[in-house]
């Protein structure tokens, strides 16, 4: 928190671009100034450096303008060997496009292990594809073993622990309009589709039917561990006694500070299981919720998750050491 990097919107760099192929460069340049305190990483680091006298050895004489030059320099260099040939860093960061790179029309995984696995072993102990992980099993977890087989959830739905109370399971996936949670402050791309102002919950017509709820209603989403509001979208896409509440969407509670509060937009963290999936793993348990949905009648607060910051001036009063604190 003391060396806060700049945003995207305020960034200078190399940007690889392409979902999961990274076949283009970007020239990635700032929206904006870097805002108040915020520094670019190269200078961060630079300064950390000179604290260990080291500043020399990791700038190498060069600015961040004249890193990023070099590298495309290299970088060129290496692809003319390979028959991929760019333009000169000038041409490339003036203009207004991005560089596509040619790909094959054939990939194989593991080509190369599949044509001969004892001189291309995989980069397991025993350099073929595992079943059984003699690693993990030597690891001896109670919740995830060597081997893959069938665990009982905490909570899990159609039957499962939980379920009598909480039928519904809840999914949070990946949404459609942003990234996580980037620009879901975006009126433009909410008013794509959010529904009555809120994160959008999708929901069987049987489970709708089964709580009075129409398609554009406002209801409230909630278990034992939080409550949020959200607008229906009822659609015969999703299974009987399935949900679904994109991950991603801002936290607005109704109340700061308060855990019980009410998440008057829609973000699903507040009714996930803060546990992590395995010993092993320690990843997020989105896919592992249990909901109830009701039609919501309550008082409809405005959204403030979009305002912006709110500043607050602290009053502090000094109180000199040799006083002791009044507090205590």
């Amino acid at each position: 928190s003391d060396l806060p990097p700049p945003s995207l919107s305020e960034r200078t760099a190399l940007e690889q671009v392409g979902n999961h192929s990274n076949r283009g460069l970007l020239a990635m340049k700032p929206g904006v100034a870097p805002q108040f305190e915020a520094r670019n990483d190269f200078d961060i680091f630079r300064d950390l450096c000179r604290r260990f006298n080291r500043e020399a050895a990791f700038t190498e004489g060069h600015d961040e303008m004249c890193w990023l030059k070099r590298i495309w320099q290299e970088g060129s260099q290496q692809g003319k060997g390979r028959g991929i040939h760019l333009p000169t860093f000038e041409v490339f960061w003036n203009q207004q496009e991005y560089i596509e790179f040619d790909h094959p029309q054939m990939f194989v995984r593991h080509q190369a292990f599949r044509e001969d696995p004892d001189l291309e072993p995989l980069g397991t102990p025993s350099g073929l594809i595992e079943i059984y992980s003699k690693t993990i099993a030597d690891m001896q977890y109670d919740d995830c073993q060597g081997h893959p087989m069938w665990f009982e959830k905490i909570e899990r739905s159609h039957g499962g622990p939980g379920s009598q109370r909480w039928p519904l399971h809840l999914q949070s996936v990946h949404p459609d309009f942003r990234l996580h949670s980037q620009l879901c402050e975006s009126e433009t791309l909410r008013q794509q589709y959010a529904v009555g102002g809120k994160e959008p919950v999708f929901i069987n017509p049987q489970d709708a039917s089964a709580r009075g709820i129409r398609n554009g209603d406002i209801v409230r989403v909630f278990n034992a561990r939080g409550q949020v509001l959200a607008g229906a979208v009822v659609s015969d896409r999703y299974a009987p006694g399935v949900a679904r509440i994109h991950e991603g969407a801002w936290y607005d509670p109704d109340k700061g500070g308060d855990l019980n509060a009410l998440c008057k937009y829609g973000n699903p963290n507040v009714l996930t299981l803060d546990i992590g999936t395995s010993q092993l793993a320690q990843a997020t348990s989105a896919h592992t919720t249990l909901v109830e949905i009701e039609k919501y009648t309550g008082p409809m607060d405005n959204v403030t998750a979009f305002n912006g910051p709110v500043e607050m001036v602290a009053q502090c009063e000094y109180v000199p050491a040799s006083q002791g604190n009044p507090h205590d």
